[in-house]
């Protein structure tokens, strides 16, 4: 079982910065893969970063060049450094983490407002 805290979402104007944090219950170099995700109202929930085995990383083309993902396996944290945001990246954010222990398991924190303002 991982738990997964989001914390660092807010309000913003257009071209501001925000940092996402996600602590983990678990020690994050022993799962597979930890990334976020996002939900617009009346959107499905997209994909926006994933960070694998602490180097390879994948974004969504709409954030790439924007947003980085990264983690400190000291603090059992993965971030989500957000710059020049703009009012579609307003959305509901999640932590994702990705395991296996025989068989492939999903678990998710409780999602965090990011609100970009025009």
């Amino acid at each position: 079982q991982v738990q997964l805290v989001e914390s660092g979402g807010g309000l913003v104007q257009s071209g501001g910065s925000l940092r996402l944090s996600c602590a983990a219950s678990a020690i994050i170099s022993s799962i597979y893969a930890m990334g976020w995700y996002r939900q617009a109202p009346g959107k499905q929930r997209e994909l926006v970063a994933t960070i694998i085995g602490g180097s390879s990383t994948n974004y969504a083309d709409s954030v790439k060049g924007r947003f980085t993902i990264s983690r400190d396996v000291a603090k059992n944290t993965v971030y989500l450094q957000m710059n020049s945001l703009k009012p579609e990246d307003t959305a509901v954010y999640y932590c994702n983490a990705n395991t296996f222990d025989g068989r492939w398991k999903d678990y998710w924190g409780q999602g965090t407002q990011v609100t970009v303002s025009a």
